[in-house]
């Protein structure tokens, strides 16, 4: 590990103020991620601005009724606080899913969203990564590339955003920087890789992320998170997906599916959405939407299952809320000649 200065900032504006003096400096904050990227030589800050004591650890209800996340709720605490399990279940549900019960007791919220996009071959110096150093080359493609994305890559980049929690949040991020506080729709947060994998998100430089603030609206709607991956903890989702649904009259009136680890960045399925608004709550109906979101990847040679795996993890989830969101205990009828869950439709 190279030699870095440290400040211990006691306000926003002195954390501002200290990383545009220095740079080349990272926030730090629980370091999860950070601290590791660091010690592997990926990560070379020229200084750490440290922003744990700052007044950002706290979940407050606003008059509207949405909540606000500060950016230094350790998740653990997150996924435990009444309110978010109550309004909020896939958010929880989503938490709980990421890393190990040690790490979610560090971790903080601002962190987890600003994770790095990464896959083993960024975390190898010996290895060619674009988004590690732009221009080197993409080992991943002709290499190990099974847990990689399908949805959204380019040719620079084919790595995926790791966050279970990113995947679930239909909010703002609120970030605060020289120019002042503004807002980004957690859905436009991160990016997608282009000509520029090495940006992660829309971040400027020296922006922090102040809060999360999840809205009024979908609190209390019924909603779940499901992650397959190879182990059953500690484990990086190989396909995950967060829904909302709210049906009224016998159609779908709200609707918010998110799939993770397909994409450089959570993947808003929009297409899907739309597809399913003012549509009877029908497996078919889902299955339908799920492939027509899904019929823009573009997987390589070796992580084409997991399309089916999104597709039955989508379809899955969305039948198993129908019953929470019309009273009803009968099973979600589907057409003849439509299956239900393949093989890939169960997390480990």
């Amino acid at each position: 590990m190279e030699t870095f200065a440290y400040v211990r900032a006691g306000s926003l504006a002195e954390a501002a103020e200290a990383f545009a003096a220095h740079p080349g400096a990272r926030y730090l904050g629980g370091g999860t991620n950070l601290v590791d990227l660091m010690k592997l030589g990926v990560e070379r800050p020229t200084a750490l601005v440290d922003v744990t004591r700052l007044p950002l650890d706290e979940v407050t209800e606003l008059p509207d009724g949405s909540l606000r996340i500060g950016a230094l709720v350790r998740n653990s605490d997150l996924a435990a606080h009444p309110r978010v399990r109550d309004r909020y279940p896939v958010l929880s549900q989503a938490v709980l899913a990421g890393a190990s019960g040690q790490l979610r007791n560090a971790a903080t919220t601002g962190g987890n969203l600003l994770q790095r996009t990464r896959c083993p071959y960024f975390q190898d110096l010996s290895k060619p990564c674009n988004k590690r150093e732009p221009g080197s080359g993409c080992a991943a493609r002709d290499g190990v590339h099974r847990d990689h994305a399908v949805l959204g890559q380019s040719e620079h980049c084919i790595a995926t955003q790791p966050s279970d929690m990113a995947v679930a949040l239909d909010a703002e991020v609120e970030l605060y920087g020289t120019a002042g506080v503004r807002r980004v729709a957690a859905a436009e947060f991160h990016r997608l890789p282009g000509t520029q994998p090495e940006r992660d998100t829309v971040i400027e430089p020296g922006e922090l992320v102040t809060a999360v603030l999840l809205p009024a609206a979908t609190a209390g709607l019924p909603s779940a998170y499901r992650k397959a991956r190879d182990r059953a903890s500690y484990a990086f989702a190989l396909a995950s997906v967060a829904v909302v649904l709210e049906v009224a009259g016998g159609v779908v009136a709200h609707v918010g599916i998110a799939f993770g680890a397909l994409a450089h960045r959570p993947w808003r399925a929009r297409r899907a959405e739309e597809a399913l608004l003012g549509a009877a709550p029908t497996r078919a109906a889902f299955e339908r939407a799920a492939e027509l979101e899904l019929s823009e990847a573009r997987p390589l040679r070796d992580n084409a299952y997991k399309v089916p795996l999104a597709r039955n993890l989508a379809v899955d989830v969305l039948t198993r809320l129908v019953p929470q969101v019309t009273g009803s205990q009968r099973p979600v009828p589907h057409e003849p000649g439509r299956g239900g869950p393949g093989p890939h439709g169960e997390d480990s």
